[in-house]
């Protein structure tokens, strides 16, 4: 593209480009931490995001289990229910309560493909990539630990 044509386009003409070429691994790069604080920010501006909360059971179960065991269930649940390109019960596979992860999945719109495709640019049709995953997973893991309260800072290592 040349140089005068980048400059000639609108800022919404540049991200729907950027969202495009995200598409593809080798430009989905999951980038620092306040990528993902402004992630969280923009769906906690949402009704119906923001009210998603761990009940006192769900928390429980966390605490019980440990974040990384519970992530490795997460790991699981987007293999099965998000991965495949036309995943069965497309919109209704998430339930709304049960365990942790399937409450972070409706907090931070990583329920269903639709929800993806609309809150984060990652389209319909097509098998999730590993660095879709990734980012899946650590939007999850970052709202589960501010619902526990011990959200690392910048020296602390995550675990995705």
């Amino acid at each position: 593209m040349a140089e005068g044509t980048r400059a000639a386009l609108t800022r919404h003409k540049r991200r729907v480009m950027y969202r495009a070429a995200c598409r593809w691994p080798a430009y989905r790069i999951i980038g620092p931490m306040n990528e993902i604080e402004d992630i969280l920010a923009k769906l906690s501006r949402s009704p119906f995001r923001r009210r998603f909360k761990l009940g006192r059971e769900d928390r429980a179960y966390l605490i019980s289990k440990g974040l990384e065991a519970v992530l490795d269930h997460a790991q699981g649940f987007i293999e099965k229910r998000l991965a495949p390109a036309n995943p069965a019960r497309d919109g209704k596979q998430t339930p709304f309560r049960g365990h942790p992860v399937f409450v972070a999945q409706h907090a931070t719109a990583t329920c269903c493909r639709g929800c993806l495709a609309k809150w984060h640019g990652i389209p319909r049709g097509h098998p999730l990539q590993p660095a879709e995953t990734r980012f899946i997973l650590a939007l999850v893991e970052c709202w589960l630990r501010r619902q526990l309260g011990n959200e690392p800072g910048p020296d602390q290592p995550r675990l995705l």
